[in-house]
């Protein structure tokens, strides 16, 4: 294998322990992936390891059909969805699941998180929408981010009755929204304890995403959508 994809290896196995830093999975649940750049390939996470015993040497290379290319372990059961959207959506470098409390909880309801939050507004431009329930194992899990997502502001969907999906630029972005998706949900869900939340303006709305999205930030360095 290359260095790039070496170097994505080293990435991929080091964001995971994002994942469990933010308390965003349980057990062996939860996978990152990462597209190689130039390459059809992609890098996931074994199937069933501890997150404790995941390192570089054992994130498994696939092509984007999910065919594995380099790796003595099974893929994770969500690789055909990762390769879906990774053969669909071109500007896509990352993709991430988890079951993280909150937000799943919203996926069980099969309810979108409407957006009543600052934050909200930045990362996501709106609603956090649910996509249609789908087993596990193939792509149709796949199939549902990409029609959900597509054309839409936010970088995660709510899978109806199953998780947390994220895209980004890149692993570490995807990742960034799975952390985000999980702290709006909690908020959400706090607010709808205390009574109505208050509304948001539409104008509102864009104009704080148009912000973060193009100027938060040091100059000189990646903003949130460039």
């Amino acid at each position: 294998m290359s260095a790039e994809v070496a170097r994505v290896r080293a990435q991929v196995a080091a964001l995971h322990g994002e994942l469990v830093r933010y308390g965003l999975v349980a057990w062996t649940a939860g996978n990152v992936s990462a597209r190689v750049p130039g390459r059809d390939l992609m890098v996931i996470k074994p199937s069933g390891v501890s997150y404790d015993d995941l390192r570089p040497d054992n994130m498994i290379v696939c092509d984007l059909d999910g065919v594995v290319v380099d790796g003595d372990l099974s893929p994770s059961s969500d690789t055909a969805a990762h390769a879906y959207v990774y053969r669909a959506m071109s500007e896509v470098g990352g993709v991430v699941h988890t079951h993280s409390g909150y937000a799943t909880a919203w996926a069980a309801r099969g309810e979108a998180i409407p957006c009543h939050l600052t934050a909200q507004a930045d990362e996501f431009g709106g609603e956090i929408p649910v996509g249609p329930f789908a087993l596990i194992g193939g792509d149709d899990i796949g199939k549902g981010i990409v029609a959900t997502l597509s054309g839409h502001r936010s970088p995660a969907v709510l899978m109806r009755n199953h998780g947390v999906f994220t895209i980004g630029r890149d692993a570490r972005a995807a990742v960034k929204a799975a952390v985000m998706c999980e702290d709006v949900a909690r908020t959400a869900h706090l607010t709808r304890a205390l009574g109505e939340p208050a509304p948001m303006a539409r104008a509102d709305i864009d104009a704080l995403y148009d912000r973060y999205q193009n100027v938060y930030g040091q100059p000189g360095t990646s903003r949130p959508n460039p």
